[in-house]
């Protein structure tokens, strides 16, 4: 082998290991991407507004007649979509277009509700469309409605030492700042301690992923805001679909999403089921 053959010899094999490198490099930052496994029919009376996995696999699933009667009659009228961390059952509501608060409610595992209030900031809509708690439990991440560039974030009640006992005004900390506006959030869910995924009810239909520059920690965070796939919209009835809850269960990999059809269609609520690839 002559000298200029070694040489051509090293430099290809030097190449080929930067090829190698930069393609685990790549991998290894590439967005997941996620398959869709099935879909799942419910009564949108109890089903539309979303759903949370519990530690067994069952599912938590809230509509439109999922306000208890004794909320309703406090004039909280809307529920969202709702998490579950520690055993609890956190659920977003909203009262009506004079709101000057919103609550969310903690549901112990034997059935326990306590309320928590927090009275609308400057600036800050009377929206709740959703309650996600991070995976440390110390952090409820919720959101408004239209096109907003942030999301809101709370202490936890009942899981966050930091968090006021009810009856108490529930403050905001630190906001996560997103680097581009969203628009008609209508849940998010962590898939681990710097990732979101949430669903969005513009006109893409789409899911939303949020990469935060650090874990949530009570202070502003940073949220970088990238599209993880549309929605699919299947219906007999033509017009136009409602994307609502989300949900991801981190024990079995699944990723749901609940899209409402058009009328008079929207009576069932199509649930629809991802793996990440």
């Amino acid at each position: 082998m002559n000298r200029r053959t070694r040489r051509q010899l090293l430099t290809l094999t030097a190449l080929t290991g930067a090829l190698t490198l930069g393609a685990g490099a790549a991998s290894a930052t590439a967005a997941p991407s996620w398959t869709e496994t099935g879909t799942s029919y419910v009564n949108s009376l109890t089903g539309s507004q979303g759903l949370a996995s519990r530690a067994d696999g069952s599912l938590v699933r809230r509509g439109l007649a999922s306000v208890p009667l004794d909320l309703r009659i406090a004039g909280w009228t809307h529920v969202g979509d709702p998490d579950v961390a520690g055993g609890y059952t956190f659920d977003a509501y909203q009262g009506g277009d004079d709101a000057t608060k919103k609550m969310f409610a903690a549901t112990a595992p034997d059935g326990k509700r306590t309320t928590y209030e927090h009275a609308l900031d400057q600036g800050e809509l009377l929206n709740n469309s959703f309650a996600s708690v991070s995976p440390d439990g110390q952090w409820l991440v919720s959101g408004e409605w239209g096109t907003m560039s942030r999301l809101q974030v709370f202490p936890t009640p009942v899981l966050n030492a930091s968090a006021p006992a009810p009856g108490a005004n529930l403050p905001q900390a630190g906001q996560i700042s997103l680097d581009k506006p969203v628009q008609n959030i209508q849940g998010c869910d962590f898939t681990d301690t710097t990732h979101l995924l949430c669903s969005s009810d513009d006109a893409a239909k789409e899911v939303l992923a949020v990469a935060l520059d650090r874990p949530l920690d009570g202070k502003p965070v940073a949220g970088h805001v990238t599209t993880a796939f549309a929605v699919p919209q299947r219906s007999i009835c033509s017009g136009t679909f409602e994307t609502e809850g989300i949900d991801y269960d981190a024990a079995r990999g699944t990723l749901r999403v609940a899209i409402v059809p058009p009328a008079p269609c929207l009576v069932t609520t199509a649930v629809i089921a991802y793996e990440q690839q």
